[in-house]
């Protein structure tokens, strides 16, 4: 998440050349599924162990 962060931090400078700016983006894209999948692992941990139902999270 962090090195996606600091995709996008530079990526919004402005001060990337195109060739750098793609290269960046396409990185961030795959470091977003890769997030997203395990987003959805940690989900469907959770829904075992709650016995199949996703519960909405209860911040303390």
């Amino acid at each position: 998440m962090q090195e996606l962060e600091t995709l996008v931090a530079r990526m919004e400078s402005g001060d990337l050349p195109l060739d750098q700016l793609l290269a960046s983006y396409e990185r961030g894209a795959g470091l977003l599924q890769l997030c997203r999948e395990k987003l959805q692992a940690v989900e469907d941990q959770v829904k075992v162990l709650d016995k199949g139902v996703l519960k909405p999270w209860k911040s303390t």
